[in-house]
């Protein structure tokens, strides 16, 4: 068995816009992760082209001992916590496939996302047959909810409920946000379907694990995606080109960060 939800993010800008705040957001927050020997090691960043998709490959490393629970940690050997993440974005459609060699076809989490011009109201956007999707449980996140951040997470400066753009004059979101981008067609809106599915086979902890995991998966989307509107006026003017050079920038240090003692913002040596 497999634990499946889809997670739908609703966000005021387009599509088109999206692609780049999502990379923009990416670095920026890899960066914020990454230190003191734990983090994330960029391993691959180059286009791919399969049997008709065609888009950005990568391939990173996630160094993430301090970022699981502690009943994982004690029965853990060392380098079991050590997981590889796969991704290929052909956007608007992306797939991301993270691994652990240790405990190999034991576990995978396996994210599939469309990106579409609407506020969440498609259903099955990932096609799943009908058995399937029977099973699939529908997560709303509302960036504007502050109810949906830990306190540990909450930042007023990625609150889009205080946020407001100077460059596009977006925000800060009220209430009733989305009812209102339904209503004025012409506002800049989209919806990402964050399709999750997670297998964690390991006798007496799988049910535990796994819902811990989407647990994480949630958390990760809510702050990302609040981080992601609230850094608009960052990204909103840059270009594809702008992007590839940022990243190349960022995969540089990355790799200085988690190779010294060094951490930087809110790392996971920060969230002892």
């Amino acid at each position: 068995m497999v634990l499946i939800k889809e997670y739908r993010v609703v966000l005021p800008c387009s599509v088109e816009e999206y692609q780049v705040g999502q990379l923009y957001s990416v670095a920026e927050a890899s960066k914020n992760e990454t230190g003191g020997g734990e983090g994330i090691e960029v391993l691959k960043n180059e286009p791919y082209e399969k049997e008709g998709e065609k888009g950005q490959y990568t391939h990173k490393i996630y160094h993430l001992k301090s970022k699981v629970p502690t009943f994982v940690k004690m029965i853990a050997p060392e380098g079991a916590l050590v997981f590889h993440e796969k991704a290929w974005n052909a956007y608007p459609y992306c797939r991301t496939i993270v691994t652990n060699e240790y405990m190999k076809d034991d576990f995978f989490i396996k994210i599939e996302t469309w990106h579409k011009p609407d506020t969440g109201t498609l259903e099955n956007v990932h096609e799943l047959d009908a058995a399937t999707w029977k099973t699939v449980v529908v997560v709303p996140i509302d960036i504007a909810d502050k109810e949906q951040v830990s306190p540990s997470d909450y930042k007023e400066e990625e609150d889009p409920a205080l946020f407001k753009s100077e460059k596009t004059g977006r925000g800060p979101l009220g209430p009733n946000w989305k009812e209102e981008l339904q209503n004025t067609p012409e506002c800049p809106h989209m919806c990402a379907y964050k399709l999750v599915t997670v297998k964690f086979k390991w006798w007496g902890l799988q049910s535990k694990i796994e819902n811990f995991i989407h647990q994480q998966e949630k958390r990760i989307f809510t702050n990302f995606h609040r981080q992601l509107f609230c850094w608009i006026d960052g990204w909103v003017e840059l270009t594809m080109e702008d992007i590839r050079r940022m990243e190349d920038e960022t995969q540089k240090e990355l790799e200085e960060l988690r190779k010294s003692g060094q951490v930087r913002g809110t790392s996971a040596a920060n969230e002892q």
